[in-house]
């Protein structure tokens, strides 16, 4: 087989899938495998989900591109639903995760900006945060692996202890334009934020003049059984960046903010070809009628439960593979005991998919629409990956 004419920067399995159905994706040779992954919590509903085919289908026969200098009407309708189920007045739609967040830190510095404070500008972020992959957002993480190898690093960005008050008040001055948190780490290892912590974040923000910027990417759009994280904690916050589960496959994203805030991009002042464009404004709408549907994310929230519930009887049965199960609702996290790139090879073998994260943790992400059938099918999965985990732990204590 000839070298692959692809630049080289993915680790990729071996496996070529053809199709997906639901939770199922199928190779191009006939096996099938539980998707737990979910394209990094993308699939939000699983893969050919009918209604989002028809959508982009009837949409494709229309208009596929025709820019920002014209109107919209998909993509108001789809701003004015997100508007309604959220904090935000205003929506900019944008093609990824890393754009939103781009969006959301050059709105945070314009508004300071606009209002005579030019040296506003250094946003605060937290140890272990994954904000993206262009120069700004790796900035913004501030993890070292990411930054390597890629010149100075971006200015305007302060890393303090996730969880640490008391460095995050010596840390925001007359400087800082905004916070940026995700309410729960998904690329760290599926690390929660305490609800206190993130309530004094909203009250230290209040205090200071500085904007509260929410980092949904992996966390909204249900897959915590509310429409986004925060709201589990009665906080909001003046900007959020979403993407992933909002076009559940189909690339999208979007920056949330305040009235007030969201004046600060005036005509001019930021832009994007294809954010925003028919394709992308069909599935959204697509999505959320599923979504926002009665029932749906208090369906989510039961699933999410039995599931944590049995993968932490998983745990307690395989002290040796599994040390904690982390999460809530459909995002999921195993910390390993073993190495966790081992679990997701032999869960591979098993016929389920499941992502790696920091701090040695499998992420368990899951379609939304996965059924309680479903979720007992891929415990077996898990469970025979442990095993298999168990025993190569066993032949390399007896070599």
């Amino acid at each position: 087989m000839s070298a692959s004419a692809l630049f080289g920067n993915y680790a990729r399995s071996n496996l070529s899938f053809d199709h997906g159905e639901g939770v199922w994706l199928v190779t191009s040779d006939g096996r099938r495998f539980l998707d737990c992954g979910s394209g990094i919590a993308v699939n939000s509903l699983g893969h050919a989900h009918p209604h989002l085919v028809q959508a982009l289908q009837d949409q494709a026969a229309k208009l596929w591109h025709i820019s920002n200098l014209h109107q919209m009407p998909d993509g108001a309708r789809l701003a004015q639903r997100l508007t309604d189920a959220t904090f935000a007045d205003k929506v900019l739609f944008v093609n990824s995760g890393a754009e939103a967040m781009e969006a959301a830190i050059k709105c945070a510095r314009r508004y300071h900006y606009d209002r005579n404070d030019p040296d506003r500008y250094q946003i605060v972020t937290f140890e272990g945060a994954f904000h993206g992959r262009t120069l700004g957002t790796i900035a913004a993480g501030g993890q070292a692996k990411y930054l390597e190898g890629f010149g100075p690093k971006a200015p305007g960005f302060d890393q303090v202890p996730s969880g640490d008050l008391d460095a995050l008040k010596a840390m925001v001055g007359p400087q800082t334009a905004a916070i940026a948190i995700e309410p729960i780490q998904g690329e760290g290892g599926i690390r929660e934020v305490d609800y206190e912590f993130l309530r004094a974040l909203r009250k230290l923000c209040d205090e200071t003049g500085a904007l509260l910027i929410f980092d949904e990417i992996q966390t909204g759009v249900g897959r915590t059984g509310k429409m986004f994280a925060h709201q589990w904690t009665g906080v909001d916050p003046d900007l959020m960046a979403v993407a992933k589960g909002i076009g559940s496959g189909f690339p999208m994203g979007a920056c949330l903010a305040t009235e007030e805030v969201a004046s600060a991009l005036a005509p001019g002042t930021h832009g994007t070809t294809f954010g925003g464009n028919p394709l992308a404004m069909a599935v959204g709408n697509a999505v959320l009628d599923v979504i926002l549907a009665d029932g749906f994310l208090e369906e989510v929230q039961k699933k999410g439960l039995s599931f944590k519930q049995k993968l932490s009887g998983l745990v307690d049965s395989h002290p040796k593979v599994f040390e904690a199960v982390r999460g809530n609702g459909l995002m999921l996290g195993i910390k390993c005991t073993a190495p966790v790139g081992d679990y997701v090879a032999a869960a591979r073998e098993a016929g389920i998919l499941a992502v790696p994260a920091g701090d040695n943790v499998v992420r368990i992400l899951p379609p939304l629409t996965i059924s309680e059938d479903e979720i007992a099918d891929a415990l077996d999965r898990l469970e025979q990956a442990a095993v298999a985990v168990e025993e190569k732990l066993l032949e390399g204590a007896a070599e």
